[in-house]
């Protein structure tokens, strides 16, 4: 199973091809929820199969649904799924992609891979990881205003002071060492406590540069992610100081985490990154009310399409959710054409705007419905 990354979804993006299975779904972490898991993709499965059968024969529906039904079948997969799991089968390419968090259930099969739900997680405003930090364990969070999961992370990344120091830690008390030689009056030396509470301080210095550094190159950097400190008052202007990572917040929570609910550290987190959210999303409805008085913005559906395939789109604020039927049926002028979604190549309109906006370096954004600026599913920040 893949971690999502913008890596990732570019993969996914550079897919073409006439049948392209996407399957979401949310899963249990425990028994004996997890067991109805595998229930509920055999339904989407079937949702899958309908849709191929308008189009194929019952024989290559078969073929294309092959891949998916070894995987519902796969007992080890199903006993460790993460909170949402994510899908996605054509001819020569099967990928399956756990989420931290839950997603809606949907089975879409189209002439491309339906993304956006993975774009929502990746590039919703309001998600943020969260690092638990002390002197003997670390740990990675990772979520939104709802909710907080724990991120595994790696059995052979060192997560406390001794493993990432070794042999170099310093005893936390005080040493004896011996000045002159054997025999000739040799006088024991006792370092005072000064001398050891410097040595020790370099050892968390050294021990928070690290961690600093690991959790910067492995999760800072592929999510693009804000990121909390979680720690005791005492550590936190100390990891500041070493800290080289440009997505930490300067506010953080004054508590080790690792004795705090999930549903309480959600809480204070967000009250952390709530303020930047609500500016974030207060500066990007002005420019789009602002954009309205000299046509350099815009929440139709056949305009955006046009402006994003010209590169006229700066931003795209695409509703989280809200799916409208239909296809681009040629991205170099945006023309776009309405179907049912049952039909085998009808995907996501705002998906596939979505992606081409993304293709042509436009910032998109999946919000909630209560921050969009428009009742349309999407609002475009024109760039002129």
């Amino acid at each position: 199973m893949d971690i999502l990354n913008k890596k990732t979804l570019q993969e996914l993006l550079s897919v073409s091809n006439e049948t392209c299975l996407s399957l979401y779904m949310p899963a249990h972490q425990t028994h004996p929820e997890n067991l109805q898991d595998p229930i509920v993709f055999k339904k989407l499965l079937k949702h899958l199969e309908a849709s191929l059968l308008q189009q194929y024969a019952a024989k290559e529906v078969s073929q294309y649904l092959a891949p998916l039904e070894s995987l519902m079948n796969d007992k080890v997969f199903w006993n460790h799924t993460p909170p949402g799991v994510a899908v996605f089968s054509t001819e020569g390419f099967f990928k399956v992609i756990g989420l931290q968090t839950a997603v809606e259930e949907q089975a879409i099969v189209a002439d491309s891979f339906h993304t956006k739900p993975l774009r929502q997680y990746l590039q919703t405003a309001d998600r943020y990881q969260v690092l638990g930090l002390s002197l003997d364990r670390i740990q990675l969070f990772e979520g939104n205003r709802h909710s907080l999961v724990e991120i595994a992370l790696p059995e052979e990344m060192p997560k406390t002071l001794t493993a990432v120091l070794g042999k170099d830690v310093t005893e936390k008390h005080s040493t004896v060492a011996s000045y002159g030689g054997v025999g000739n009056g040799s006088v024991d030396m006792h370092h005072g406590d000064g001398g050891i509470k410097d040595q020790v301080d370099n050892d968390t210095e050294k021990f928070f540069r690290f961690i600093s550094n690991e959790i910067s190159e492995n999760y800072s950097k592929p999510s693009g992610l804000p990121l909390i400190l979680a720690a005791l008052p005492e550590h936190h202007s100390l990891f500041q100081k070493v800290n080289k990572n440009p997505l930490l917040i300067k506010a953080g929570i004054t508590k080790n985490p690792e004795h705090i609910p999930a549903d309480t550290l959600t809480k204070m987190a967000w009250e952390v990154m709530e303020p930047g959210y609500l500016l974030k999303i207060k500066n990007l409805a002005d420019q789009f009310g602002q954009g309205k008085a000299n046509n350099r913005s815009s929440d139709d559906v056949e305009i955006t399409a046009a402006a994003v395939a010209a590169g006229k789109v700066a931003t795209l604020l695409v509703e989280a959710g809200r799916i409208i039927p239909g296809k681009i049926t040629d991205s170099n002028t945006g023309v776009i054409e309405n179907e049912l979604l049952k039909h085998p190549e009808t995907d996501d309109l705002l998906d596939d705007i979505a992606n081409m906006a993304t293709k042509m370096a436009s910032d998109v954004l999946v919000l909630p419905p209560h921050d969009m600026p428009t009742h349309t599913g999407l609002a475009a920040i024109f760039r002129y």
